[in-house]
């Protein structure tokens, strides 16, 4: 809940990247001051809105902010893409939550985001940058429409590999031909962060695997409580079972059963459609369309 047991925590900035992609910058001094690369918070929009885990793309403990990267693919995430402006506020921002990401003694290091998985890779990049490793960037995207950032990580990256998948800016292809042309000119990469959909994670983990470099992913299934209590976002890591809201969200991506993974995401999406169906009905029963709910 918010500070003062109400819940008010108040959008300062607003930006949309694409027609699903947007950034919320949310007022949160205490959290900027404690969050650090790789946790994640819960979000409310409303008092009886669905909790939703996100993860921290960015914190600014002097502007006492932090910043959320959301994509409206679902009935609640749609919704806050309609609501959330800069003014309005959040009704409860929980966390941080996870295990920060280890920033260890690595000398360079390739950081690689895909689509979405852009945003929460780039506290990741900044800290091993501030650690004193050389890090190269490989950012992949649909096209230039919906690049965002380039900006961000050209100022914490030694270097920096921009794929679209039609070659509209940087060179053409996934993220795995870049991660293929950093490693062809940097030998000596020694560790590794892939962030985006979990189909490019396991891609990029068979780029490395081979190689014998150590590489880490931020996984994201479905979480309810954030606590480990639910067991809603168990994942499968080697031989056991891990739960991605207490043992991560950062894990080895060598041992990770990537298709497990798959396959429980796909349980999920015809609760997520019928959910979609009833909001959007409402929307059009309230005004005409879904965009109405803006107004309501």
């Amino acid at each position: 809940m918010g500070e003062d047991g109400g819940g008010a925590f108040e959008i300062v900035t607003r930006e949309d990247y694409s027609d699903v992609t947007y950034m919320l910058e949310v007022r949160h001094p205490q959290m900027a001051k404690a969050a650090q690369a790789g946790q994640f918070v819960i979000v409310m929009e409303h008092e009886h809105g669905e909790r939703i885990p996100l993860t921290i793309a960015d914190f600014d403990p002097e502007r006492g902010t932090v910043t959320l990267v959301v994509q409206a693919v679902g009935k609640t995430t749609k919704e806050m893409q309609q609501r959330c402006r800069e003014g309005t506020t959040l009704y409860a921002v929980v966390g941080p939550m996870g295990i920060p990401s280890h920033i260890g003694g690595a000398k360079k290091v390739l950081c690689v985001g895909g689509g979405l998985g852009v945003a929460p890779v780039y506290p990741q990049a900044r800290a091993y940058a501030r650690s004193g490793a050389k890090v190269i960037g490989v950012l992949g995207f649909r096209n230039k429409d919906v690049m965002f950032w380039e900006d961000r990580f050209r100022a914490v990256c030694d270097e920096l590999i921009v794929c679209t998948d039609d070659g509209s800016a940087g060179i053409k292809g996934l993220v795995t031909k870049g991660m293929e042309q950093a490693l062809a000119a940097h030998p000596d990469i020694d560790e590794c962060v892939a962030i985006g959909p979990p189909v490019m994670m396991k891609a990029c983990a068979e780029v490395t695997r081979p190689r014998g470099i150590r590489t880490i992913v931020s996984l994201n299934p479905v979480m309810v409580d954030g606590t480990g209590m639910c067991g809603g976002c168990r994942v499968k890591i080697a031989d056991g079972i891990k739960f991605a809201c207490v043992d991560g969200p950062d894990f080895d991506a060598h041992q990770v059963d990537f298709d497990d993974l798959m396959a429980r995401l796909a349980r999920f999406k015809p609760a997520e459609a019928e959910a979609m169906k009833k909001w959007e009905e409402s929307c059009r029963m309230k005004g005409g369309d879904a965009s109405a709910a803006e107004r309501y």
